[in-house]
């Protein structure tokens, strides 16, 4: 006789639109979660515009579940009161996983993800309504809510900010998604450069990236082939950014992207010299280890949970020096001996991190939760 599935009410939110890097770690742990036989997931989102979008981007097995309810009334009626509850949207579940900071209330047990505590350690990076997680957050807590977190750098944080006891956090790190592969030839095309630094991320202040163009510059001025590439989507406070490569000496090799997807990662990672990964504050840190994976040396900063996630294999510059970072920038590029260990170091960095392993540990949560309602033995 067979045991039932586990009933899970999953937030596919961070799925929808222009995926961050929250979306993308939400993506591939539902994907990895749907690929088990003893789960039965409800996505739900809590969007009015976007919950049409949604059978488009879960994975095959996931049930879609979504109602036109906006997610604006929900940010006011839920830290004042626990209805309309997520069975609304999903029916009766064993188990909620709120994967996006904001919670629902449930009469399920509720396993609520943090990603990081950007708007309480630098709240001038957030936007209006990033600051208001702290207070969605507290009153999941106040509910009965489990933290979940990517790495032991935020389970701290979390603990010492909501004075929550070693068992109301649990880390589980997560799993990567395969980025060897590429073809290098198309990723060179691609970054209009044979020789290039690789940035990938969201153009906003906390990852830093007009610290990464001055180094840059600093770079190139002795290095008269290199290119800096930057890939990936304008998040917010864009102008000092583009403040940067107006004023850069060497702005005539610094190539702005946008968005890339799967298959244009994969190649531009392939083509690249070095990634790098300046963030100011990281509450874990997928494009360096996905370098690693990728066979490219890394220089990452040493900002949050960078230094936990990716140990010896990176260099780790402070990230508001930007000498320092310049520097590293320099070594990598330039040190065959430095470039080779790092990119041994990386790839088995990069192995440790893998999503089975992830996705076992994330159910044998679930169980507990729907079990007792706590986690415990951990």
């Amino acid at each position: 006789m067979t045991s039932a599935k586990l009933r899970i009410a999953f937030d596919a939110t961070p799925l929808l639109g222009a995926r961050t890097g929250v979306g993308e770690v939400t993506l591939h742990l539902l994907e990895s979660l749907a690929a088990r036989d003893d789960l039965d997931l409800a996505a739900y989102a809590i969007t009015w515009r976007g919950r049409e979008e949604l059978d488009r981007v879960v994975p095959p097995g996931v049930r879609c579940a979504t109602r036109p309810f906006p997610a604006r009334a929900t940010r006011v009626l839920w830290p004042r009161v626990a209805r309309p509850t997520i069975e609304r949207w999903t029916g009766p579940v064993d188990v909620v996983h709120a994967t996006g900071f904001v919670a629902p209330p449930s009469a399920a047990p509720v396993l609520l993800t943090i990603h990081d505590l950007t708007f309480v350690r630098f709240p001038e990076m957030c936007t209006r309504d990033t600051l208001s997680y702290g207070r969605l957050i507290r009153v999941a807590l106040d509910r009965g809510a489990t933290v979940h977190t990517y790495s032991d750098f935020v389970a701290d944080e979390v603990r010492a900010t909501f004075a929550l006891p070693p068992e109301r956090v649990v880390r589980v790190y997560p799993g990567l998604a395969p980025t060897a592969g590429g073809d290098p030839v198309r990723g060179r095309r691609l970054a209009r450069g044979e020789r290039y630094v690789l940035a990938l991320a969201t153009i906003e202040p906390r990852k830093n990236l007009p610290t990464l163009v001055r180094a840059f510059d600093a770079v190139a001025d002795g290095d008269a082939d290199v290119h800096l590439v930057i890939a990936g989507p304008n998040g917010w406070g864009v102008e000092s950014f583009d403040a940067a490569c107006s004023a850069a000496r060497n702005r005539g090799r610094i190539h702005r992207l946008g968005y890339v997807d799967d298959r244009d990662r994969r190649d531009l990672l392939a083509g690249a010299a070095l990634l790098a990964y300046p963030s100011i504050y990281e509450g874990f840190g997928h494009p360096p280890l996905e370098a690693m994976g990728a066979g490219v040396p890394v220089v990452a900063s040493s900002g949050g949970a960078l230094p936990e996630v990716l140990g010896d294999a990176a260099l780790l510059p402070d990230p508001l020096d930007i000498e320092a970072v310049s520097d590293a920038l320099a070594r990598a590029l330039s040190d065959d001996d430095l470039r080779s260990r790092l990119r041994d170091l990386g790839g088995a960095r990069a192995a440790r991190y893998t999503w089975p392993h992830a996705t076992g540990e994330i159910a044998q949560l679930y169980g507990q939760l729907a079990s007792s309602g706590r986690i415990s033995g951990r």
